[in-house]
């Protein structure tokens, strides 16, 4: 059965990294097991009914609700000043038989899992591997909730994977307090569960693309996302290079993404001479210091097989791993006072590498260490634009500050989800992470920079989208219009037209008004969200 407690405000304190934020109340619900409840999916049913419980409560205290899992979003898209609910002991989760998949599907069964939204990708992955399977990427690190992932837009390096959310096949949304509202979208176009399955969860089916995708990088916003169906692969392992490039090389291959005449790895090699196609490519950018050379970071997908060589020895001391985690590690080897970080910047205290490592992808994208002041700023360009918009950003970075902060570039597959990051055919991921500094030491403010950086995209032309979770100035005059366009007002739409009035009241918050995607839309298509399957 579930269970649903108030925590104490110091909890939120606790709980959140960038807290704390004004709040009221915060709640959590457990599964727990029980004589009268011994059924996985009753106690799952349960735990939505507690939901919903306390969205009427919210409801009539004419409050806001929002879902909270890790808090690892640096931006305020996860408050809500009113109530929240910690999600981390909703951890439950299904596999799937044929049986119980839509007749229209091509999804293999074995394949497919329902993940509660508390499950963090660390438990995903543990759970996943008694199967066989495997995520098929994730972030830097393992702690993020899956629910959170995928309202975010949590991506890794997957050249041609995407996000976490372009595997999930599922969402099981509560919209409100009332026995209708629990529903579960999927793609019309692709089926995965069938109506007899999803009537298990008390829930009614939408399939719906154009719905789907909007509610699929949802911020938040789209409801109480309670459970999260998912595609996984079968367990693959990574072999992970670093290596130092010639700037020049490193830029082409990020320009070009085309690996054939990148021979610098022997082992890499196809049997006709030509390199690889990588599965992750990440290039470490040190602005204050101008080598010659960049960092890169290459990963290779290869089969699984027993006894490969332990990774952790070499993946715990790596310093090329986590942007973030690099950052912090090179402001703790200096004095904390900012001009002594850049200096050592300057000095180039990032050591040579050639570091290898074999294991699978949660060994690989493994725990995330560092504990600081820190903060995370990511632009998404098209590839293509990735040397122009480096340049533009560095300059912003050394003009402005020095920022004490360092960037790196990440590349993913185009996203189908409305209001994806992954905009671009294939977007490149431009990051600057450093550690939060004293802003009235004369560097200026990290709004300050935010807002620069913007303005300096938007007058060289290059079209760009921000992460969702990261530090920004979102209240820039017209930004989500700008990076959006009209697919900020179709997802507005579509938000509008799943929930009622005072449900899109209740699952707003700052953030949203802020961004202006809290925006009332009028819906003259009455067949929006109609189930097309």
């Amino acid at each position: 059965m579930a269970r649903t407690t108030k925590l104490s405000l110091s909890d939120w304190d606790t709980l959140h990294a960038n807290g704390p934020f004004p709040l009221k109340t915060l709640y959590k619900t457990k599964l727990e097991a029980s004589a009268l409840m011994p059924s996985t999916l009753d106690r799952y049913n349960d735990a939505a009914q507690e939901i919903q419980k306390l969205i009427k409560e919210a409801k009539n205290k004419n409050q806001g609700f929002r879902a909270y899992g890790s808090a690892w979003s640096m931006s305020k898209i996860a408050h809500q000043k009113d109530s929240m609910h910690y999600n981390a002991h909703m951890n439950t989760y299904f596999s799937f038989m044929d049986q119980d998949l839509h007749a229209l599907s091509g999804y293999d069964a074995s394949n497919l899992f329902l993940f509660q939204c508390g499950n963090n990708i660390k438990e995903i992955s543990e759970k996943l591997a008694g199967h066989g399977k495997s995520l098929k990427t994730s972030g830097a690190s393992n702690g993020q909730t899956i629910a959170g992932c995928i309202s975010t837009g949590v991506h890794g390096s997957g050249i041609n994977v995407g996000s976490v959310q372009d595997y999930v096949v599922g969402l099981n949304i509560i919209i409100g307090p009332d026995p209708g509202d629990i529903v579960y979208l999927e793609r019309h176009t692709k089926p995965a569960l069938n109506d007899v399955f999803v009537q298990k969860l008390r829930s009614r089916v939408i399939r719906n693309d154009g719905l789907f995708n909007a509610a699929l990088v949802g911020l938040g916003s789209f409801g109480f996302i309670h459970g999260v169906v998912i595609e996984a692969q079968n367990l693959f392992l990574i072999k992970r290079y670093v290596r130092e490039l010639k700037k020049e090389k490193a830029i082409a291959l990020a320009e070009s993404l085309d690996f054939k005449g990148f021979k610098s790895i022997p082992s890499e090699l196809d049997s006709a001479g030509n390199g690889n196609m990588p599965y992750h490519y990440k290039v470490f950018v040190n602005q204050y210091k101008d080598n010659g050379n960049y960092v890169v970071e290459l990963m290779y997908k290869k089969p699984f097989k027993l006894n490969y060589p332990d990774p952790f020895p070499v993946i715990k001391k790596s310093i090329y791993r986590d942007l973030v985690n690099l950052a912090v590690e090179i402001g703790s080897r200096v004095p904390s006072t900012i001009p002594l970080f850049i200096n050592a910047l300057k000095n180039s205290i990032l050591p040579k590498v050639n570091e290898e490592s074999t294991g699978t992808l949660a060994e690989t994208f493994w725990d995330a260490p560092y504990q600081g002041p820190a903060y995370a700023c990511s632009f998404g360009v098209d590839h293509k634009n990735s040397k122009k918009a480096l340049e533009v950003l560095t300059k912003v970075s050394i003009d402005e500050g020095p920022i004490p902060g360092i960037f790196a570039m990440r590349f993913i597959k185009k996203s189908k989800a409305t209001l994806s990051f992954a905009r671009f055919p294939t977007t490149c991921m431009v990051e600057i992470d450093g550690v939060l500094w004293n802003e009235k030491k004369n560097i200026g403010t990290l709004k300050g920079f935010s807002k620069k950086m913007i303005q300096a995209l938007k007058d060289n032309n290059i079209p760009f989208t921000i992460h969702w979770g990261k530090n920004a100035d979102w209240a820039f005059p017209g930004l989500v219009d700008h990076m959006y366009g009209q697919d900020a007002k179709t997802w507005r739409e579509y938000r509008c037209a799943l929930l009622s009035d005072d449900m899109q009241k209740l699952f707003s918050n700052e953030f949203l008004t802020q961004t202006g995607l809290a925006k009332k839309e009028t819906v003259n298509d009455p067949n929006l969200i109609k189930s097309l399957v």
